[in-house]
């Protein structure tokens, strides 16, 4: 092939790589969006484990930058050490891609034992001040997921923060937005929310983990198409491969 293939494969690499920077930049929002989210949830699991998707998946992302980089460099400057360097990282992160989507579906599993053996707990914690972080999380919890205690709002009946203040309602997080001069009174069972938060935690955990999983699967399955099945891939890498020249041995003394 002449030096007008040779141009277009050095194209074609280099778009390639842009599109890796690209990945890069979406899978570290994936992961950076799943830490934001999992903090404000954090009160209702204990195993920090949990986390280990999102930050392969970060890791992934910086691993596709670096591809990137070491791509158009090793493309520009026809490097056989850098196009082989290339070659090992693609599949490294094909198999981190891997690994995250195989963990992330362990860990989801997981997800709603974490939340069954938390919640009570956080619940009998509450004490209704601001400066309280496990009232904070359930406060903000109930407000965004629309719901109220653990099960139904009666199991608030069931906690210390009821029993001490004994004024038969519950928080006024509990309250639907659209009820005006609502105070969390049991008398007035409509204005709250009739849902309780256990099973939406869980649900919205659940959903944030696919997140993760859904993109590392779709990274990874452009990745084998692009790799494995685009015979324009296959052909670009040998016309470098075979055009570039390795590096000289150092000289003997």
């Amino acid at each position: 092939m002449g030096q007008c293939g040779i141009t277009s494969s050095k194209t074609v690499l280099v778009f390639l790589n842009l599109i890796f920077w690209a990945a890069a930049g979406i899978l570290c929002y994936v992961g950076a969006y799943v830490f934001i989210t999992y903090d404000d949830y954090d009160h209702f699991f204990e195993d920090v484990y949990t986390l280990i998707p999102a930050v392969t998946i970060i890791a992934v992302g910086g691993l596709l930058f670096i591809i990137g980089l070491i791509g158009c460099c090793a493309t520009i400057r026809e490097s056989r050490c850098g196009l082989i360097t290339f070659v090992i990282i693609l599949l490294l992160v094909f198999v981190t891609e891997v690994a995250v989507v195989v963990l992330g579906y362990i860990y989801r599993s997981k997800v709603e034992d974490e939340v069954n053996h938390s919640i009570q707990k956080v619940y009998n914690e509450y004490n209704g001040t601001n400066a309280d972080a496990s009232s904070r999380a359930i406060d903000y919890v109930q407000r965004q997921l629309h719901c109220c205690g653990i099960h139904t709002y009666s199991d608030w009946m069931n906690t210390r923060w009821f029993n001490e203040f004994q004024n038969n309602s519950v928080p006024v997080s509990c309250c639907k937005p659209n009820v005006s001069n609502c105070t969390g009174s049991l008398a007035r069972p409509g204005d709250l929310y009739p849902e309780g938060c256990e099973a939406l935690v869980v649900k919205k955990l659940k959903e944030i983990m696919m997140y993760v999983i859904w993109a590392a699967l779709t990274f990874a399955a452009i990745q084998v198409q692009i790799q494995f099945h685009q015979p324009s891939f296959v052909q670009l890498m040998d016309v470098l491969f075979h055009h570039v020249t390795p590096p000289l041995p150092f000289p003997m003394v």
